[in-house]
Order: structure tokens, then sequence, then C-alpha cells
């Protein structure tokens, strides 16, 4: 039986922009080997499998090398292929169960609103080689549950980075994120996010490294709202709230391609 799959580019405002990602909604359940094989075959940073359940959705989200446990731009997309292909009406709450949880999207306008778990990270001591993998001196190193987050001292340092992909692969990490403010008119914070281990060398923009950039943030700054950019080659542009140990973001989707699979 042939089953339908979108590819959905998130956080963007327009084709081309953004983090693409595949979405699959399944008539039932697959075993994992399917769905990463499936992932593979995308070669997208995330697909996500969707299956309908009384109050929500199941969903899943695969890279081409392993599954991950939070993602936000293939939530993000999942949520608009569900309202966009009629399987939710559009005022109705996206309401998604996952391996961090239940996370919700709620179309506000052009906008779809993503509530996710905020993501604290802590100092801590550089792991040997990261400066140098990175080429930069970091004025702050922290690790959170998913990653190490290093912070710099300029916008143009974190626009410039040509990490060492191999020796990052070796953190016993899902990824790094690389912050600093903003110097970019509007924008309080950029980032760019290196997940070789995870098999996507480079995440253009990544939902879930702000559930750990939010708060941070909002202790450096002493604020709750913020517009962040990720900075990689496709971009993207975030609003960010911080409610209390809850990351509300905010971005846009457009849909690029529709197909099928037939295994």
């Amino acid at each position: 039986m042939a089953l339908p799959i979108v590819q959905v580019d998130a956080f963007a405002d327009q084709p081309f922009g953004g983090n693409p990602a595949a979405v699959c909604v399944l008539p039932e359940a697959r075993d994992e080997r399917w769905m990463q094989h499936v992932a593979a075959e995308m070669n997208l940073s995330e697909t996500a499998f969707l299956v309908r359940r009384d109050d929500g959705f199941d969903l899943r989200w695969f890279t081409p090398a392993t599954e991950v446990a939070l993602c936000g731009h293939a939530t993000l997309a999942s949520a608009h292929a569900l309202w966009e292909g009629g399987h939710l009406s559009p005022d109705v709450v996206a309401r998604f169960h996952t391996k961090s949880g239940v996370l919700t999207a709620t179309r506000r306008g052009p906008w779809i609103e993503l509530d996710f778990p905020a993501t604290q990270e802590e100092a801590a001591d550089p792991p040997d080689g990261l400066a140098d993998a990175l080429g930069v001196t970091p004025l702050y190193v922290g690790k959170s549950r998913f990653d190490y987050m290093v912070e710099v001292d300029r916008e143009d340092r974190v626009r410039a980075l040509a990490p060492d992909f191999a020796r990052l692969r070796q953190l016993p990490v899902r990824g790094v994120m690389v912050t600093s403010r903003a110097t970019t008119p509007g924008v309080d914070f950029v980032s760019r996010f290196f997940a070789p281990g995870a098999g996507v060398d480079e995440d253009p923009v990544t939902g879930s490294a702000h559930c750990c950039l939010t708060p941070y943030w909002s202790r450096k700054l002493g604020r709750t709202e913020f517009i962040a950019q990720q900075v990689s080659k496709r971009g993207g542009t975030l609003r960010l709230s911080l409610d209390g140990d809850r990351v509300r973001m905010r971005g846009q989707a457009v849909t690029v391609l529709r197909g099928e699979l037939l295994v």
C-alpha cells in the first residue's frame, strides 16, 4: 500500500529556506528498522512519523542515522502537514505524544506556536578538543541533557565557523550549539547547531536547541521574549518566549513536495 509523504520547509516563510523535514502519517505503527530505513532514504535532518490516537498523535523523529528524543522543526512540519492535509481542522490544537512528553502546536495567524519543555544547561568543563574543533575561544561552555552549548563573543564568529566535524563526531552528545548576542538589527541572539554524531553535520534550524538557548539568554538578558536567528546557510527565524519551565516558539512552514512511499 502506498503511503503519502510530504516534505515541509519549517521555520521558513518561503520555499528552500529554514529546515526541511519529511512527514509521514501512518495508518498504524511501524517498526523502528523500517522507519530508520525511510529516514535514511529521505536523507533529511529529520523524518517524522505520526500515528493517530484518541487524544492526538504519536510522533517519532529519525535522522538518517538514529532516532532522536526531541525535534522542533519536524514537529512544526508535522502540525503544518496535519492541518494542510485535512487530518486536523485548522482551529484544532495539534497534540503529540513523544519521548519528551506531550507537545502541542497551535495556529497563530501565519505562525505556528510550539509548546516545548525548557532544557536547562549547566556550566561544564569543555571536553578535550572542543574549542579546537570549532576554531573559537569560548566565553562559556554549558551542557544540557542533549548537547554542549558554547557562547562566543561576536555574531561574525558564529557565522564564520567551519568546524572539524570528524572531531565533533567523537563527542558523547547529540550535538553542539554555538551562540552569541546578535548585531543584526531586530535580532536578540544568533546560533548554529552541529550534530555529526547524529548523522547531521549542520542542522539548518534547530527548534530543540532553542529549548536550551531561550532560558540561557533569558538569564543573561533579563527578558523572556526574543527574536532569534539560526545563521546556517539556509537560515531561519524563531519568535521565542520563556513561560516557566516551557518554551513557546513560533515559526512558519511551507510544503515543497508531496509523494508516496511504495514500500
